[in-house]
């Protein structure tokens, strides 16, 4: 009994890794310490046999096989949360209560949510569209059942389950010089007219962090909270911008070209729940029929 704890405990730890992406965070869903976490961790590479996570630059990513494992263990842990959980089962007749940034609302769920209400007739919704931080105080404070998000955020009270994975791009007017590129650099920046994004949101710290060791200063001409925004200044030819492409750009815009940035920072769009609190059937069905519906795009995979 003892090993299936330690087992179960290995799991837990593996799943808030790669839904949070630091030993840090982990830690923190699972409300025990960062060593629990690692050592946890370790054994279950030590049991498998096989390295299950990539460490650099203070974070810890999961490799192909972390990530098959977790898939493999979803069953499992929604399972003991129904078992668990099933005081806060919602009743069939009760809409979902589902909440999404603009970006994501307009350019991706709203045609999914269309969709799924066709292919499921009885089953109601209730959209709402708001700000990230708007979201997550939404979630924690139960208003919400659903969210979804690429906002790199990481939160106690909240659990994010990781689907989609894209890597940042520079989007530029077609006409701009960096075009010419297959692939540009933090180098190339320098002196460049940059539209960057408000410093609340962490893609704005993330680059700040990047350029300040490179030695780089591109031209700030703009600041903004949303990415089409973004990449409107863009198409206007005000400069170029550092964007997360998923899903905006994964038909193309007109009058934008997008390149490869040359650095590791990545974006993981997820579903958003109450931490402690397992998900209805019909937020289960909802999150199932997105992935399942989700075409494929040179910008981004599902995780």
């Amino acid at each position: 009994m003892t090993e299936h704890r330690h087992r179960l405990r290995e799991f837990e730890s593996l799943r808030a890794v790669v839904a949070t992406g630091t030993t840090i965070g982990a830690a923190r869903r699972l409300g025990i310490s960062q060593s629990a976490v690692s050592r946890s961790i370790s054994q279950l590479e030590a049991r498998v046999g096989r390295s299950l996570f990539i460490r650099r630059s203070g974070r810890i990513e999961p490799t192909s096989d972390a990530l098959r494992l977790n898939d493999k263990l979803d069953p499992i842990f929604e399972t003991l949360a129904d078992i668990e959980g099933a005081q806060w089962a919602t009743p069939d007749d009760e809409p979902l209560r589902l909440i999404v940034p603009p970006t994501l609302a307009h350019h991706f769920v709203i045609s999914r949510v269309a969709s799924f209400l066709k292919a499921n007739p009885g089953k109601r919704l209730q959209l709402d569209i708001q700000a990230t931080d708007v979201l997550i105080s939404g979630i924690l404070e139960l208003r919400y059942d659903l969210g979804l998000t690429s906002g790199m955020i990481e939160r106690s009270g909240v659990d994010l389950l990781p689907w989609r994975r894209s890597k940042i791009v520079c989007a530029m007017p077609q006409d701009h010089p960096l075009a010419q590129k297959s692939i540009v650099t933090p180098q190339d920046l320098d002196g460049v007219a940059l539209i960057e994004f408000l410093r609340r949101l962490g893609t704005r710290a993330i680059t700040e962090q990047l350029f300040a060791r490179n030695g780089v200063r591109p031209h700030q001409v703009a600041e903004t909270a949303t990415n089409m925004a973004a990449l409107e200044l863009v198409r206007e030819g005000l400069g170029v911008t550092l964007i997360n492409p998923f899903p905006l750009l994964s038909s193309g815009l007109e009058d934008i070209a997008v390149r490869p940035f040359d650095a590791e920072i990545y974006y993981n769009t997820s579903f958003v729940l109450p931490s402690g609190r397992p998900p209805s059937e019909l937020a289960r069905q909802v999150m199932r029929f997105i992935k399942l519906t989700t075409p494929q795009d040179k910008y981004s995979t599902q995780v």
